[in-house]
């Protein structure tokens, strides 16, 4: 016993392996907690996802006629409703019998006679004389009730066609904005149809004129500025024009064709109502306000002169040297209130929805529409598709899907990444559509031109709609901004002075012409102030340079009003104010050729004519 009390215990060295096993304990257990909390929020955004994907998807894909009216104030529900006279039942002499059985004029029981007034249209000759007296008379509708226009109000020029169901929906949204009262609506038309007459005089929201293009094919369709018998056919080589002595067989375009009359109209329509607006009207003489540009097929948010005003009043110190205000900017994405289906979720690439030519208008060159198997060495103008981006923070609701970038940013990463291939993560809220088009070839060698479809699939990009509204400046491009933009008399002045090169650049589009303007002519270079969220867009899916097999479908606008309502409910409509924002490094456009179609040389004696003064 004695000896094992003065045994003296030496301790084992420490060489760390429990301090070790204590730390892995710590590691693993906090790894593991941090899965499983992964996993739950995964499984709790998963599960969110889907109770709000019937809901979304059944709102966003409903395009029906009462789906849409459900959308619209029962009060503007009168402009949706045709009433037209086209359709008219010609019963003039019918007969109705005492038992309410129809004869033709005879028969034994008590006959009551009723006639219809048939509704017959106007002549060529009718169309003229009226289109005369309305130029003449410039009469202002709804002035007595809003009063006359002040010379700081904004002017908005719609450019009015055909399509009748288009310009239906662009009316609605436009009774349905914020100070319209204070506008001047002017209808430009280069089409008369009474129908359409009757829809535009049955508003009464703003003061509203209407002006009548003089020189549309509708009322020459024999003659210049329509087609002439003897005009030399679009694909005849220069040697046959000249012998076969037709129109014009001197000039043809830039790629050796010759003029199409229902392609021409389009520039020639344009450079006349901006001469008409800003240098002969009366109602406008002493006007020095803004002048909005839009069409047919164009829908507005509703906060739209709101925001138009606070871009005009923050131009001084935000973009001293901008002369343009868009609206309605052509991107390669847009946001879109929508969510991902079940499927689509682990991939986070597959898109709930899609459709061609959603919210854009995908330009090709005006030959394609005559003969898709002649070959034209042309440049071919692709516009961009339109933009439509906005927020879906719905009670902070957050959703985390990886995609693209908007196109600017796009365009510069080529070089390295293929747009589509490489796709970059970001934090989003909101859906974004990007469209895949296919480049044209064009060269003068007479390469085929491959036209494709669009194709929009849907994403999820950050939002572009805040309290706090982005805007950018860069210089004007005809693809991107000539859509919903406004100018003032001065930037119109100085656009005026350059008749000569706008009407004579062989490019048949208004808008290429007018970016030729800018660049070779004009001493202050066109350049825009774009707003990020657009507050014009494109409903239109068909026109004069896309076709599509479905022109009446709702799809397009029942997006477009569901994106507002969502935008209107989250308060992401009429921002506190705007913030510049640095526009990613954009290349500087290079000069180029016309697109054509704008060769002869009645075009370019015609459009000159029109800068002359009148009043």
């Amino acid at each position: 016993m004695s000896k094992m009390r003065g045994r003296v215990l030496i301790p084992l060295p420490n060489t760390g392996a429990m301090g070790r096993k204590r730390n892995n304990f710590y590691m693993r257990s906090i790894f593991i907690l941090a899965l499983c909390i992964f996993g739950l929020l995964q499984y709790h955004n998963f599960n969110y996802l889907d109770s709000r994907d019937a809901m979304l998807s059944e709102s966003v894909t409903n395009d029906s006629v009462d789906a849409i009216m459900s959308m619209v104030p029962a009060t503007l529900h009168k402009y949706l409703t045709p009433h037209t006279r086209n359709h008219t039942i010609s019963a003039a002499g019918l007969q109705l019998n005492s038992s309410g059985s129809s004869s033709g004029g005879s028969g034994n029981g008590a006959a009551t006679t009723i006639s219809f007034e048939v509704y017959r249209p106007p002549n060529n000759t009718e169309i003229k004389r009226q289109i005369v007296r309305y130029n003449e008379m410039q009469l202002v509708l709804n002035e007595e009730t809003f009063g006359p226009l002040q010379n700081d109000s904004v002017i908005i020029v719609v450019q009015v066609h055909t399509r009748i169901n288009y310009l239906r929906h662009l009316i609605v949204s436009l009774a349905q904005a914020r100070d319209i009262s204070k506008s001047l609506l002017i209808f430009s038309h280069d089409f008369y149809d009474d129908d359409i007459n009757d829809l535009v005089q049955q508003i009464d929201f703003c003061k509203v004129l209407q002006i009548f293009y003089p020189y549309s094919i509708q009322t020459h369709p024999h003659e210049f500025p329509g087609v002439d018998p003897n005009d030399c056919p679009r694909n005849i080589k220069k040697e046959q024009a000249l012998i076969s002595n037709c129109n014009n067989a001197l000039y043809p375009d830039l790629y050796g064709h010759y003029r199409e009359a229902k392609f021409t109209q389009t520039k020639h329509h344009w450079w006349w109502k901006a001469n008409r607006v800003f240098n002969e009207l009366e109602v406008t003489r002493f006007h020095t306000g803004l002048v909005l540009f839009l069409e047919e097929d164009h829908y507005v948010a509703e906060d739209f002169l709101y925001l138009l005003a606070m871009m005009q009043q923050r131009t001084k110190d935000l973009c001293p040297q901008c002369n343009i205000l868009s609206l309605g900017t052509y991107l390669k994405t847009f946001n879109y209130y929508t969510y991902h289906s079940k499927t689509n979720k682990k991939s986070y690439a597959s898109s709930l929805i899609s459709s061609n030519s959603l919210l854009g208008s995908n330009r090709n060159n005006y030959n394609n529409n005559n003969n898709n198997n002649n070959n034209r060495n042309s440049q071919q103008l692709t516009a961009s598709s339109s933009a439509l981006s906005s927020s879906t923070s719905l009670k902070n609701a957050k959703v985390y899907v990886g995609d693209t970038s908007d196109v600017d940013n796009n365009n510069n990463n080529n070089k390295n990444n293929k747009m589509m291939n490489n796709k970059r993560t970001s934090h989003m809220n909101t859906v974004t559509a990007t469209s895949n088009t296919n480049n044209n070839n064009n060269n003068n060698n007479d390469n085929s031109n491959k036209n494709g479809a669009q194709t929009w699939n849907y994403h999820v990009l950050p939002s572009l709609y805040s309290v706090y509204q982005k805007v950018e400046s860069m210089p004007w491009i005809s693809s991107k901004h000539n859509m919903g933009f406004a100018f003032n008399r001065t930037t119109w002045t100085s656009i005026r002075r350059c008749a000569r090169h706008f009407c004579s650049y062989d490019d048949y589009n208004w808008d290429w012409s007018l970016q030729h303007v800018s660049q070779q002519c004009m001493q202050r270079k066109l350049h825009a102030m774009i707003v990020k969220g657009p507050r014009v867009f494109h409903i239109g899916e068909c026109g004069v340079h896309h076709k599509n097999k479905n022109c009446e479908s709702n799809q397009v606008i029942s997006k477009v009003q569901h994106v507002l309502r969502i935008a209107r409910n989250s308060h992401q409509l009429f921002p506190r104010s705007l913030i510049m924002t640095v526009p990613s490094l954009i290349k500087k456009s290079k000069l180029r050729k016309g697109n054509g179609g704008w060769g002869d040389l009645r075009d370019h004696d015609l459009c000159l004519n029109m800068t002359l003064p009148t009043r």
